[in-house]
């Protein structure tokens, strides 16, 4: 590794990749940095791999700005590169007279979001798209879709190292220090330690991110969120989908429920829940199967706790702790912090997938100031 970078990005997410895609795009030379022996194994591969519309965020808040202009930029990328996707639909579903009157509520902010292809669908129209499901009324979002998340990090990859760019695995950021005109960041690869200049440096640490930004002397540390961590399960149908669409229910708050997610093979998957936690730990819980089914019964009825068993979990980083309002992403800068050529990005969690290219975008520009 080069003792002197231009750029460097901390993180081989999907959105640490798309951010060091489009600075080596640009003409920055780029190591993205990896502590983990492969790309996307922590957030970017435990997620629903869903494209999210943009239809819940709060007006003008980055996650609705940033969501609608990547889903565009993202359909538009897996076209050009062939990575697998399906624009399968999503079916927001009412189960009682309340939710019901929310659904108008839903569909109002979604088209204030940009988001204009909401449908509504009555009792009989969901019936005929998913029989199996129960329900008032619904939603349909045609513009929600599928994707291979590995897929799509090993074409942004590609793209990046195209550019001239590179991706150093078992890499870990132990510690930074702001200098003048530049970072000196220390590195440990391979159990020993080394120490890079850098001209600007990228936090897409994801979990790590609050920790990655404290251990940079010069920031002021009171700009840093703590990051909270909400672990979520999905569960596998040990049976033929019968489904077409992704069912959710109706949010709770920050939440999005335990709903009905389809992987590009076909197979059906369920949750995630949501259990605040100190600590990452990835182990699915296993006892949850009652539980689950419970939750899943209120709009397919059908379901059996027999046919669920755990399929794995992901940790999702929070900016908000449990009780709180839902957070936005936080995606600070020069402007923000005073430290010329830093970007941090904390909270990056649902719809960060489906947001990475215009997250992309957004760290150029505050790169660029």
């Amino acid at each position: 590794m080069d003792d002197s970078i231009d750029a460097v990005v901390i993180g081989a997410g999907v959105v640490g990749l798309a951010i060091g895609r489009e600075l080596a795009r640009a003409g920055r030379e780029v190591i993205v940095l990896e502590r983990n022996a492969r790309i996307g194994e922590e957030t970017s591969s435990r997620n629903s791999e869903v494209i999210h519309a943009g239809i819940y965020y709060p007006t003008d808040s980055l996650k609705a700005r940033l969501c609608v202009r990547g889903k565009k930029l993202l359909y538009r990328y897996c076209e050009e590169k062939d990575v697998p996707h399906r624009r399968c639909g999503k079916i927001i579903v009412a189960l009682n007279e309340s939710q019901e009157q929310e659904l108008t509520t839903l569909r109002a902010q979604a088209a204030l979001n940009g988001v204009k292809d909401i449908l509504p669908l009555s009792q009989q129209d969901v019936a005929d798209l998913e029989p199996e499901i129960r329900c008032r009324a619904g939603l349909m979002s045609p513009s929600t879709g599928i994707i291979d998340s590995h897929s799509l990090m090993v074409a942004l990859r590609g793209d990046l190292e195209a550019a001239g760019g590179s991706v150093a695995v078992l890499s870990e950021f132990v510690a930074g220090e702001v200098t003048d005109g530049g970072f000196r960041l220390t590195i440990r690869s391979d159990a020993e330690s080394m120490e890079i200049r850098a001209d600007a440096v990228v936090n897409a640490a994801g979990l790590r991110a609050s920790s990655v930004a404290n251990a940079i002397a010069g920031l002021d540390a009171t700009l840093v969120p703590r990051t909270h961590f909400a672990k979520g399960t999905y569960y596998i149908l040990n049976a033929k989908s019968p489904f077409s669409h992704l069912i959710y229910p109706m949010p709770d708050g920050a939440w999005l429920g335990v709903h009905v997610t389809l992987d590009m093979a076909g197979q059906t998957r369920f949750g995630p829940n949501q259990t605040w936690v100190d600590n990452v730990d990835y182990r699915p819980d296993p006892d949850q199967a009652e539980i689950f089914a419970a939750a899943i019964e209120r709009y397919w009825p059908n379901v059996s706790a027999a046919a669920l068993s755990p399929g794995y979990s992901g940790v999702r980083p929070k900016i908000v702790a449990k009780g709180e309002p839902p957070g936005d992403f936080l995606i600070q800068g020069s402007a923000e912090h005073g430290v010329d050529g830093l970007v941090n990005l904390f909270g990056i969690e649902s719809p960060g997938l489906t947001s990475s290219l215009a997250i992309a975008e957004e760290v150029a520009i505050k790169l660029s100031g």
